[in-house]
Order: structure tokens, then C-alpha cells, then sequence
């Protein structure tokens, strides 16, 4: 027995199963780290080389991968001096986020931020991928560095390294595949819920505004397809529109310094009151600009469409508390608040707002835009039936959703559960007939001068 292949780590003396030995990264596989080609030289890019980047590995999902976004001529793999990792090494992402692994399909290189293991014979490079999985959290306490984390070839050397016999090793990766398989069927059966619920409530929305999700006292339809007595105004004819105040060096201090909402605090689910600013509003200006119980805050502009005029309705839970001009206050004048709110959402949901806006990269709906949009005005004892019905579909929807979202919250504890029983030797049975991982250390140390001379042959 060789010594280095009878030491365990000092922190892991748990009982083992049979047959299976504590080692350490660098005492069983051969660790490659990896460089870049100079980027400033086009020569070196575009070859047929697959080259890889811990990017490369972050987009990745499955277990084996075969190439990156970029590849390497000859001439780059030469400048970079870098080394070509066989078919089976394991790919291991040193940098932050430490944990992307994969197997390589095929012959490949990679850039600096991996170190990567070259597998001997006797070790099954899928049992190295899922334990490496089961180590990230323990990997990633070893790494360091200011800009981001990263683990050393030294330190990634003395990793601890659970070894069972090769015929378990056989069987446990079998197993984790097995479970793993249905857990992926129960995910995906979830998420394709989900985007379901999404679906449904755009159903229930459109449904709403176009009078066909309560059934209308008036039944007769206008040639549009509304019932009659529904009309088709502008929000600035049933409400009063605001534009927030702007933001000045000289309003960042004064004497009536106040709370005031921004985009940053409307949210799809309300009000956000974790990050609120301060500035001076002059009590000249709390008429403009103090919100009252019951205005509907909406995002003026966006980068993204679908934010623009995302609504939200103030409860008063700040008193005062005035509102920004990346935001615009509504006050009806009529329409049901609740009515206005689901209506604004229902639009902004589906980018009406975001298309009706100016700008390029920014969408702005601005104040007169907003006076002009036209909405659907329902008579005001439909608007109740109308927001007691959508909020009781949302409400079901809403606890679908939660229902979904702890399935898949299970799903990763499963995961977590099947990865710690296989590496405790609980997933499988062990077979007394199985050689020893002893013997097959003994092995691994006596061919490893071997294999490295091979390699630099080559």
C-alpha cells in the first residue's frame, strides 16, 4: 500500500463502506489547467480546435460537451501553450462560480479558468462529474481572490476524493441517473406548468377587458364585439395624471426633507419599501406630488416593453410620501381603483404601453401619453364583478404557482439527498466480491509516471 494512497482527509473520518478509501484529487488524477491564446490576434481564432471558457460551461446542461463558442487554430494552440485534454476528462470550473462541470466528448482545450482532471483507468469520469457535484459547496470554501474566487491547481490537488471499488462506481452513477431522470420529468412537468399559469392569466385578463368574463347585463354586443353599454375613453377622461417630480442637487437637502417612491419600488406584486429615497418637497408641492390611499403609481419608461406602465397601488404606508418622475400618478375619477389597476396591468403585460412610448433604447410613455391611451370603461357595476372574479382566478393561480414552486424547491433538495446518499455508500448495495479501492490506488500510483510520460510524448 502506498502511503499517500492510505491517507484520508482528517476531517472525514467517518465510517466507509467496504471497500472504499478517502484520497484526494491529486493523488488519483492528473490536473490540467488551462490558458488564452492571445485575443488581439485573429490568427489564432476560428481553427478547429474546440476551446473553452467557464462562460461556455456556465450555458451548458447536460453531462458531456464537445465545444465552446470559440475555437483555436493550431498556431494559437502553440502560442498559448496549452494542453489538448483527452476524450472522458472531467472539466471543472475554477473561477466564480466554482461548480460548472462537464465531461469531454471529445478531445478539447480549455482557458485558464479550469482545472481539469484526467482520468485514469479503474475511475469512471461520469462517478468524477457527480461527485464534484456533490463537492462544490466544500470546493468553493477553498477558493480565493478579490475580483473572484478561484481554487489553485495546489489547493485543487488536496480536495478530498471518496474512491469506491470501480464496479460500485459502476452502479452508483447508474442509480443517480435513474432518480435523476425522473427528477428531471417531475421539473419539467413543473415548469411547463408554470408557463401554463402565465398563459391563464393573460386568458383571464384579455377575457376581462373584452367582456366576456362575466357574463354582461346587457347582452348585446357593438360591432367591435364589446357589450353596448361598455365604452372605449382615454385614461385622462375618468382619471388625473401625474408626472413625479425630477430629481435635483438641490433638492437632495433642505428642510422638508420626505420619503418618495421610484421606479425601482413598483414591482408586479406592489410596492417594494425595502430601498426608499429622501429628498426636499416644499409643502407648495405636496398637491403635485404627495401620494394619497389609493393612486396607481406606473413606471414611466423602461428598457424593456413589457415594464413600461407596470402598475401599482399606494395603501399609505408611508405618511407622506411623495413619487418621482420615472413614475405616474393616477386618481380616478370614476372607474373602480381595482378596475384601473387590473386594466393597466393587463396592458402593460402585453407591451402596449412599451409600444405606444418614445425613445429607442428607453421607452417613455410620458405624461400626455398616458392621458391619451385609450382604456375600456365597463359601467361601474360590472367593474366590480369584473375585479372580484379576476382576483379570485389570480388567487387560485397564485396558489397553483406556490404549489409548483415548492415541487421544484423539492426537486433540488432531492437532488441534493440522492448525491449525498450515493457518496455515503447508502444509494446502492456493495458487493463483497468487488476489488477493493485499496488495490486499485496501488494501481493508479504505479501507472500515474507511466501515463505522464505518455502524455508528454505526445
Amino acid at each position: 500500500m502506498s502511503k499517500t494512497g492510505s491517507r484520508s482527509p482528517s476531517h472525514m473520518k467517518e465510517q466507509l463502506p467496504p471497500g472504499w478509501k478517502w484520497t484526494t484529487v491529486g493523488e488519483i488524477f492528473e490536473i490540467i489547467g488551462g490558458s488564452t491564446p492571445r485575443t488581439d490576434n485573429p490568427d489564432y481564432w476560428d481553427g478547429d480546435i474546440p476551446w473553452l471558457t467557464p462562460d461556455d460551461l456556465s450555458r451548458h446542461k447536460g453531462v458531456f460537451i464537445s465545444e465552446g463558442r470559440r475555437s483555436i487554430t493550431a498556431s494559437g494552440f502553440k502560442s498559448a501553450s496549452t494542453q489538448m485534454l483527452p476524450e472522458n476528462s472531467v472539466l471543472f470550473s475554477s473561477r466564480a462560480p466554482i461548480g460548472y462541470t462537464a465531461i469531454a466528448a471529445n478531445p478539447l482545450c480549455t482557458n485558464q479558468g479550469f482545472k481539469s482532471l484526467i482520468v485514469p483507468i479503474g475511475v469512471l469520469s461520469e462517478y468524477v462529474y457527480w461527485y464534484l457535484q456533490h463537492a462544490t459547496p466544500a470546493i468553493q470554501e477553498m477558493g480565493s481572490g478579490t475580483t473572484f474566487k478561484e481554487i489553485s491547481k495546489k489547493r485543487m490537488a488536496v480536495v478530498p476524493f471518496l474512491l469506491p471499488p470501480t464496479n460500485e462506481q459502476e452502479r452508483i452513477v447508474d442509480a443517480i441517473e435513474e432518480h435523476f431522470s425522473r427528477i428531471d420529468a417531475a421539473e419539467s412537468i413543473a415548469q411547463t406548468a408554470l408557463a401554463k399559469l402565465d398563459t391563464l392569466r393573460r386568458t383571464v385578463l384579455t377575457a376581462a377587458f373584452s367582456g366576456r368574463l362575466v357574463e354582461p347585463l346587457n347582452p348585446r354586443r357593438a360591432p367591435d364585439g364589446l357589450p353596448e353599454d361598455w365604452q372605449c375613453l382615454s385614461v385622462g377622461d375618468v382619471s388625473d395624471v401625474q408626472l413625479g417630480r425630477q430629481r435635483s442637487p438641490n433638492n437632495h437637502y433642505g428642510p422638508h426633507m420626505h420619503p418618495y417612491l421610484r421606479a425601482a419600488n413598483i414591482t408586479w406584486n406592489g410596492i417594494d419599501l425595502n430601498d426608499v429615497k429622501e429628498m426636499n418637497f416644499d409643502p407648495s408641492e405636496a398637491n403635485n406630488f404627495e401620494l394619497c390611499v389609493g393612486d396607481i403609481l406606473l413606471n414611466e419608461a423602461s428598457g424593456s416593453p413589457n415594464e413600461v406602465g407596470k402598475p401599482a397601488i399606494w395603501r399609505g404606508e408611508i405618511e407622506p410620501c411623495y413619487f418621482q418622475n420615472t413614475l405616474l400618478r393616477v386618481r380616478t375619477r370614476g372607474p373602480l381603483i381595482h378596475y384601473l389597476y387590473w386594466h393597466f396591468h393587463f396592458l402593460a403585460r402585453l407591451g402596449k404601453f412599451g409600444e405606444a412610448g418614445r425613445g429607442v433604447n428607453i421607452r417613455h410613455l410620458g405624461k400626455q401619453g398616458l392621458v391619451n391611451f385609450p382604456i375600456i370603461i365597463a359601467p361601474l357595476h360590472e367593474q366590480k364583478r369584473i375585479v372580484a372574479t379576476i382576483e379570485e382566478h389570480f388567487s387560485r393561480i397564485d396558489a397553483a404557482k406556490a404549489s409548483l414552486e415548492r415541487c421544484l424547491q423539492r426537486c433540488g433538495v432531492l437532488r441534493r439527498a440522492v448525491l449525498a446518499a450515493a457518496f455515503s455508500g447508502r444509494l446502492v448495495e456493495q458487493d463483497p466480491n468487488d476489488e477493493p479501492a485499496s488495490v486499485l490506488l496501488e494501481r493508479i500510483a504505479a501507472e500515474q509516471p507511466k501515463r505522464r510520460t505518455r502524455r508528454k510524448s505526445a
